[in-house]
């Protein structure tokens, strides 16, 4: 989706004593996008990215009366991948290289947007006829700079596709990278991974110890992370080299993030960059691309699409 400030500024939060092994709890604020809430979880101000991920929302949970739904117009993206999430309900995808494909709960919408692409996410009206809910999870993980200008792609992977294991009694789900000894399909660019797991109460769970930055976002539940009690709406930055012993108090839905650092990256509305030149190109390309009615430019709107959201 669409960030909602033009340098998605990071947001204060109630500071929170970590339990031992854990550098900083995150706890989010959220907003009411017009019933339909949001909650900013990366960039913070004291930790701007967890291995490449350099963008981290929770999309509801929100439900929708018939006739009701989302509309995020067309806009654009460079220098990341973004990857869709859910828990529940569907989204259409549009994006100008010609892709239009409905996700659903379990898979996986892997959009590489590299030099740039444009793409628009809304409520399919069969599905805005009869009401519905939305909760899930929106990420963008910067692109290493020698895959920041690569032709943009974009991936469906179905959830049965996904590698998909039990282990202390947690069920786990390795969305992207490799954790666990089990590599996803998804076609990333530098060492990372992102997990989601279902942990009923009295289950563990783990962190992969060979990435340099790991962090877990608490979903739904209460967890002990050594014996300290965390809930819904937490991300914890682990320490680098801890392993902290985590265990659900209550049944619990967890996603677990991180990776080797990229390196430091400019985040402008939808743009994400290793230098201030590539983002103002962007910001020319999208301007004259609006100014040519997207007819030869850098930016194309999805086929079919003809609104767009104009530069801030």
């Amino acid at each position: 989706m669409s960030s909602d400030h033009p340098n998605a500024r990071p947001e204060p939060t109630e500071e929170t004593t970590p339990p031992s092994g854990v550098e900083l709890i995150i706890r989010p604020r959220r907003r009411d996008l017009g019933g339909f809430e949001v909650a900013r979880v990366l960039p913070h101000a004291k930790k701007r990215m967890v291995g490449p991920f350099i963008f981290l929302d929770e999309m509801g949970p929100a439900a929708f009366a018939p006739g009701e739904g989302i509309d995020v117009r067309p806009h654009p993206h460079i220098g990341l991948a973004t990857v869709t999430y859910l828990f529940d309900g569907e989204i259409r995808h549009r994006d100008s290289l010609g892709f239009d494909q409905i996700i659903r709960p379990g898979d996986v919408n892997w959009m590489i947007a590299g030099r740039g692409v444009t793409h628009s996410e809304r409520t399919d009206p069969s599905l805005r006829e009869a009401g519905h809910r939305l909760h899930g999870i929106q990420s963008w993980v910067a692109l290493p700079e020698n895959a920041e200008r690569v032709r943009p792609e974009f991936h469906h992977h179905a959830g049965d596709g996904l590698p998909d294991f039990e282990t202390k009694g947690a069920r786990m789900r390795v969305i992207a990278g490799r954790a666990f000894g089990q590599t996803s399909p998804v076609n990333t660019f530098s060492p990372m991974f992102y997990v989601h797991a279902e942990a009923p109460a009295g289950a563990e769970v783990q962190l992969p110890d060979d990435y340099s930055e790991r962090a877990f976002y608490v979903v739904d539940g209460r967890l002990s992370v050594n014996g300290t009690t965390c809930g819904a709406g937490e991300l914890l930055v682990v320490e680098t080299g801890a392993a902290p012993r985590i265990q659900a108090r209550t049944d619990s839905r967890i996603m677990l993030l991180g990776g080797d650092p990229v390196g430091p990256r400019l985040i402008w509305w939808n743009f994400v960059g290793s230098s201030e030149r590539l983002i103002d190109e962007a910001k020319t390309n999208w301007s004259d691309a609006a100014g040519a009615g997207f007819k030869g430019t850098a930016f194309a709107l999805p086929p079919g699409e003809t609104e767009f959201i104009p530069l801030p």
